[in-house]
């Protein structure tokens, strides 16, 4: 599949996370399989650590029984924040794509460029973009629908 293709994954995704969590969903695929999925828990689990990338990367890692995913990529709906890049570097996830640009928190080229700080271990690739207005617009919709309640 395409790279457009599993970002439709994580979109449809994103829409299957509870109503009060924000719709963010993550997918790790290998060799163009998927290996681990997640959303947003952040809510339900009471766990401010609990993100779509951070579960996705918890999963891939049980399943391959390795903390190293050097030849995964990373598909979410939302750039990633400060947290989850430093899990992508940790991870050593091969290559980032995301959806929606983040002003307000993204650390991979909104707010900070995470991913070119020196002296870290690991410089994922990335592309920002894919999907994006189709993304926007759900996570906007999200917070407008928040805001009204």
């Amino acid at each position: 599949m395409l790279a457009q293709d599993w970002m439709q994954e994580a979109i449809n995704l994103s829409k299957s996370a509870e109503p009060a969590e924000v719709p963010i969903a993550a997918l790790i695929v290998k060799d163009n399989q998927l290996l681990a999925s997640a959303v947003n828990q952040k809510e339900s689990r009471m766990d401010p650590t609990a993100h779509a990338e951070v579960l996705a990367i918890q999963r891939a890692c049980a399943k391959l029984q390795n903390w190293r995913l050097n030849d995964c990529d990373l598909y979410v709906t939302l750039e990633p924040c400060l947290m989850c890049a430093g899990a992508i570097i940790q991870a050593r996830i091969r290559k980032l794509y995301f959806a929606a640009y983040d002003k307000k928190g993204g650390a991979v080229c909104s707010c900070t460029e995470s991913f070119a700080l020196p002296n870290i271990n690991h410089r994922p690739e990335w592309q920002g973009g894919i999907l994006q207005e189709q993304a926007s617009q759900d996570l906007s919709q999200f917070f407008k629908n928040l805001r009204k309640s």
